[in-house]
């Protein structure tokens, strides 16, 4: 398992606010703006213990991201051959291994600018947001785009984050399937090292 903290520095953007109540407009170039900025000032924030930072973390997630759909595509067309309660056990560790990976680092990205740079309305369904995260520290930028789910366009929802041309949902997926294939598929062994990694 090593790549399970493939959700490191984008996803950290993602899911900081002063309220769990907060909700951000549902124009997909504003909804990341203003997450994000959010996010970057909570991060800096020194008068925030780092169980108040988790907290917001796990709740803006909660919130803005659907890890259901994440968790489905990470299986891939396997997700297809697994009983009803497999899935059901799977999305369940699935969404607690997400919101631990979101806590891990969170004090690596706080010092940093954020900027989007375009919108690109692929259909009804999918905004691609386009952004640069500038380090302070004089570090390379790293260019993100988001993908935007507008299905209901009065609340988007991150779907996935391509990071220099890397989708992270991908990357992910790919992962999964390694240990898939090489435990003939038993969506068990997945679950097991999920928790495996909630635990540690």
């Amino acid at each position: 398992m090593k790549k399970l903290r493939i959700l490191s520095i984008s996803f950290f953007l993602l899911f900081l606010s002063n309220s769990y109540l907060h909700s951000y407009s549902s124009n997909p170039k504003e909804f990341v703006t203003e997450l994000v900025n959010e996010a970057m000032s909570k991060l800096a924030d020194k008068n925030l213990t780092k169980e108040e930072k988790e907290q917001f973390i796990e709740e803006i997630a909660l919130e803005n991201v659907d890890i259901n759909a994440l968790a489905l595509y990470t299986l891939g067309e396997l997700r297809k051959t697994f009983e009803k309660q497999e899935i059901k056990n799977y999305q369940s560790v699935f969404e607690k291994y997400f919101l631990k990976s979101l806590t891990s680092r969170l004090s690596d990205y706080s010092t940093s600018i954020f900027e989007v740079v375009s919108s690109d309305k692929k259909s009804s369904n999918y905004t691609i947001i386009s952004s640069e995260v500038i380090p302070k520290d004089g570090s390379p930028k790293i260019k993100i785009d988001w993908r935007i789910y507008t299905k209901n366009p009065e609340k988007p929802l991150i779907r996935d984050l391509i990071v220099e041309g890397l989708s992270l949902a991908r990357t992910q997926k790919e992962e999964f399937s390694s240990i898939l294939s090489s435990n003939n598929n038993d969506i068990n062994i997945l679950i097991n090292k999920l928790e495996e990694f909630v635990k540690n």
